[in-house]
């Protein structure tokens, strides 16, 4: 049986959101973190939450909270990293802390896909969009990651371009990957439609 870590990655600064935690932003009377958590906790064996600031508040949710090792708001990338250096099984998974609506079975989705394509990393496409923080990957990344990283590395896409990525088709679960990144976007989610 194949174990997998779960990464939600809440370690940005909100800038679009008005410079607050996004993932800690109330949705339908709870944190925004919570929904996501609700969907992708059953899908994994083990949750981490990376964020760096307010970790009290990310700890209370019941999971073991880790900051990036780099410094700075580094991105997505520093997250994974983090989580790929703390995660206790072969392969992790990573989900965004604001998108509460991410499919119930994105996990298993990306597995097959991962095993069936001998590939590095599955990630998530709706149409011809892709969604990076929406993946799964292999533990074993972690050395490559760190040195791309260390080399100042940031973007999301250079480092994919490096690895066997396989793209996981989510067509008919589109919807399921709007994330929120605005005041505006938050508002509008409050009416229950998904």
């Amino acid at each position: 049986m194949t174990k997998i870590t779960g990464v939600v990655l809440a370690g940005g600064l909100g800038r679009r959101m008005g410079g607050v935690d996004k993932g800690l932003q109330p949705l339908r009377g709870r944190p925004m973190v919570a929904w996501v958590l609700d969907r992708f906790a059953p899908q994994v064996d083990e949750v981490l939450i990376n964020a760096n600031q307010n970790l009290d508040d990310y700890a209370a949710l019941g999971h073991r909270v880790i900051a990036d090792e780099i410094g700075g708001f580094a991105g997505p990338l520093a997250g994974l990293q983090r989580g790929l250096s703390e995660a206790s099984h072969g392969l992790v998974a990573t989900v965004p802390c604001d998108s509460p609506f991410l499919p119930h079975d994105l996990v298993p989705r990306l597995l097959s896909a991962l095993d069936h394509g001998a590939a590095e990393l599955a990630v998530a496409k709706t149409h011809q969009q892709p969604h990076p923080v929406f993946c799964l990957c292999r533990r074993s990344l972690l050395p490559h990651l760190t040195s791309f990283l260390r080399e100042g590395g940031r973007k999301i896409d250079a480092w994919y371009a490096s690895l066997r990525v396989v793209e996981v088709p989510f067509d008919d679960e589109a919807d399921a990957f709007r994330n929120i990144n605005t005041p505006d976007e938050l508002a509008s989610a409050e009416s229950p439609r998904s």
